[in-house]
């Protein structure tokens, strides 16, 4: 994009200008498609965390005081924060689904949660942390009978199968291009057509605009109405790219392959003596901790064999305080990931008990 047809979109008839309109729009088709939406329910963010704050704005006016916004103990910071300033500035109340004691979402605390004064419900998919997958169907079907509007944190979800948001019956669902081989600062927020239609944007300018005077202005169509000013380019063409080599490679029809590596990694690592902080059957997503050393320590000596891995809070603090847990280090797989790679993580670990002195179970 920038070595070939660098220009703005959507402005210039001249043949760059219309090169670049092209590639965009056609990126949010491969979107479309990939996600299971429309076109016009497709809008171009930032990522995750953007695409969730903006659909907290959308709903601002929908909030009055007393209502209550439901999320859950294991969000990540960026679903969390954003519904706490909401709910401070509109006198609104939180309340949070919990977890299980073995790691899945209480869905029967969900059915007295989620009642008649339930506005919002904003779920992750997958969390970041434990690898649960929550029931999404079901808390968005309990959502629904209440006649509450659902916002998904599907982050999480984009990387580890099929989406079809058609399908899940959500308002909205967001997602970054990072997470599926795609560039950073690039992200989605899908929004249910007849809800976007109905809502006001909440930044102006730019192509979001259809006509304007000096005293007033009316705004595009979507899904410009919700995409002010010059859109992130180079990144949505890349996150299109993205997408078209995950179909093209059919990965998502790969979760089993994943299935297989994520219990081989807990396997080695309990084995280990490694304490897994998570459910049996989850995401590839694999936290935990060992005896006696500090995740930042295991994850600085594994660095020496550049083996990455996250060690901390994961941005997910409320859920380390409920788990009493200081800190955590997380395996994250994905499909270009072997055995081999486990294998090395294992042999790591291993001297990461050396270092410290500590002796595994292995």
């Amino acid at each position: 994009f920038y070595s070939a047809y660098n220009a703005n979109v959507h402005r210039g008839i001249y043949g760059l200008a219309e090169k670049a309109t092209a590639a965009y729009e056609q990126a949010r088709d491969r979107v479309a498609h990939f996600i299971g939406a429309s076109r016009e329910e497709v809008i171009f963010t930032s990522g995750t965390t953007s695409s969730i704050n903006l659909a907290m704005q959308l709903l601002k006016e929908q909030i009055r005081a007393g209502d209550e916004i439901v999320l859950t103990v294991v969000e990540h910071h960026s679903n969390l924060v954003p519904w706490q300033q909401l709910a401070q500035e509109k006198k609104a109340v939180l309340r949070f689904i919990p977890i299980t004691p073995a790691y899945t979402l209480d869905f029967k605390a969900a059915e007295s949660i989620i009642n008649t004064k339930t506005r919002i419900v904003a779920i992750t998919g997958i969390s970041n942390v434990l690898g649960t997958i929550t029931p999404l169907a079901d808390i968005i079907a309990l959502a629904r009978k209440h006649k509450a509007y659902t916002v998904i944190d599907g982050a999480q979800m984009v990387a580890h199968g099929k989406v079809n948001v058609g399908t899940l019956g959500c308002d909205f669902f967001a997602f970054s291009g990072h997470k599926m081989f795609g560039p950073t600062g690039i992200g989605v927020l899908y929004g249910r057509r007849g809800l976007l239609e109905k809502l006001d944007p909440t930044i102006f300018g730019g192509e979001m605009i259809k006509e304007v005077d000096l005293e007033h202005a009316s705004w595009n169509d979507l899904p410009w109405k919700f995409e002010a000013g010059t859109p992130l380019i180079a990144q949505a063409i890349g996150l299109g790219a993205a997408i078209e080599y995950i179909e093209k490679k059919k990965l998502y029809l790969r979760e089993g392959y994943l299935q297989t590596l994520r219990n081989y990694t807990v396997a080695g690592l309990e084995k280990l003596g490694a304490t897994i902080i998570g459910p049996k059957q989850g995401a590839p997503i694999i936290t935990f901790t060992l005896p006696r050393i500090h995740p930042h320590d295991i994850a600085q000596i594994l660095d020496r064999d550049q083996i990455c891995i996250r060690a901390g809070h994961h941005c997910a603090m409320p859920l380390h305080r409920e788990l009493k847990v200081q800190a955590s280090a997380r395996v994250s797989l994905s499909y270009y990931n072997t055995k081999t790679d486990i294998d090395r993580l294992l042999r790591g670990i291993e001297k990461v008990y050396n270092v410290f002195g500590v002796k595994s179970r292995g």
